[in-house]
């Protein structure tokens, strides 16, 4: 299966990720599909819900990177994830 970047027509990712309309035919009627309501189902929460075991270690990398130790506040730490992601085409 071969998801496609809407932008530019190239691969999301490297690993088979379900696209939002499967990824949301899975779950429970009624059900969000994530934490946050961004209005589309981001590929990293499609990523986690496909790869039970890759999951929790993005979850605690996430923890670490965001909330651990370091010289950047809150903030900043979300001003380089949102310039980071915005660099790579990718909706933050």
């Amino acid at each position: 299966m071969s998801h496609q970047n809407n932008q530019h027509n190239l691969p999301e990712a490297w690993v088979s990720i379900p696209t939002e309309a499967e990824h949301r035919a899975q779950l429970p009627p009624g059900a969000p599909g994530g934490n946050y309501d961004f209005g589309y189902l981001p590929a990293m929460g499609r990523l986690q819900a496909k790869h039970k075991a890759i999951a929790p270690l993005f979850g605690a990398l996430y923890r670490q990177v965001m909330f651990g130790p370091g010289a950047l506040d809150r903030q900043e730490r979300e001003m380089v994830a949102a310039v980071a992601a915005t660099a790579q085409d990718c909706r933050y």
